[in-house]
Formats: structure tokens, sequence, C-alpha cells
């Protein structure tokens, strides 16, 4: 007896084995799809006309959460965007939700919101300086003309969006990318117009 008990409840447990593997293999397809449409945003640059300049908007790094509920896993994503229109102007943003586009898609309006100035000389910013975040450093130098954008990850982005053709730029500390991108922004911030410093400088005289 007990054998035909064990060999019924073995059959009445297939339907149910299949069924989670088949939610399984369901849910692993939707991640992947997720993660593969992460990889086409974050190579591809989006480029958008707002008003009468042209704002190019470059995601930096998505973050994927997982929320443990009662039903199995829940995610929600994170996008950090930089955003500048070339002349000058760069702002950052960071955006969540449930779905990718949708956190690119506000991190977007927030970068864009809180958009600063980048004083230039030609084609580099007109001094040294260092802009410092939490346990991140970052270095920014004059250039050449030709040098070129000599950054990484979002050191580069900021620059590119700005319109800085030539600088060279050392990231000392973590790698965040958050606090990267905040120091980048605390440098810039301290850069000085040469053409408001020799007033300033007149003045004291």
């Amino acid at each position: 007896m007990t054998g035909k008990n064990e060999k019924e409840t073995q059959k009445e447990l297939e339907p149910q084995k299949q069924e989670s593997s088949e939610i399984q293999e369901k849910t692993i397809e939707s991640v992947q799809e997720v993660l593969s449409e992460d990889a086409q945003v974050v190579a591809d640059p989006v480029e958008e006309e707002e008003g009468t300049g042209q704002f190019t908007d470059r995601v930096v790094h998505i973050n994927r959460v997982a929320k443990v509920v009662k039903g199995g896993r829940r995610f929600s994503f994170s996008a950090l965007v930089v955003c500048g229109d070339g002349q000058g102007q760069v702002g950052f943003g960071l955006g969540k939700a449930n779905e990718v586009p949708e956190a690119i898609r506000k991190a977007s309006e927030k970068a864009r919101r809180s958009m600063i100035q980048v004083p230039m000389m030609k084609r580099t910013i007109p001094h040294d300086t260092v802009g410092e975040f939490g346990a991140a450093r970052v270095i920014l130098k004059r250039a050449s003309a030709g040098t070129g954008v000599i950054a990484g990850g979002p050191v580069r982005a900021i620059f590119e969006a700005a319109g800085v053709h030539d600088i060279l730029t050392k990231s000392i500390g973590t790698n965040n990318a958050h606090n990267v991108l905040r120091a980048t922004m605390h440098g810039i911030q301290q850069l000085k117009d040469p053409k408001v410093r020799r007033a300033e400088l007149a003045s004291v005289e």
C-alpha cells in the first residue's frame, strides 16, 4: 500500500514540478531580455532635440535591485544619466523605476534640471583642479590641442557631453560611478572663467 501511495503522490507532484520549472524559465528569459536591453541602452547614447539646443544623453550606469517578497523576487532598476548640449552645459541625474526605459527617462529629466556651465578656454578647461566627493578624487588638467579626452567611464561621459575636446584626467580612490560623477562635478564647479578671474584681480588691485 505504501508503494502505491508513493507512486500516486509522485504522479500528483509531477505537473506541479513542470509548472514551477516553466515559471523559472519564463522569469530567467524575462531577466535576460531586460539585461540585453540594458546593454543596448548603455552602448548607444540618446540624442534628443529640445528647444533650440540639441541635448545628448549618456547612460553611465544601470543597477538592478532585487527585493525578495512572498511570491518570489521583485526587480527594480536605477539609471545614472549624463546630459549635455556640447557647448559647455552638462548635468547628471539618477532615476529609479520598475522598468529600465522609465528609469532612464526620470534620470534624463533630473539631469536637464541640474545643468551647470563648464568654463572653457578654446577646447580645454582654463586651469588645473581637483574634485573630491567621499572616497573619490578626480584630477583635471589642461591639455594642448589634439590631445583628446583622456578619461574613462563617468568622467569621459561628462566632458564629451559638455563639449570639452582636450583634457587630461585621473581618477583616484573608489570606482563607484556615483561618487566619481559627483567628484568630477565638484572639480568643474571649482573652475573659474579667465575673464571673471581677471576682473576679480583688477578690482583687488
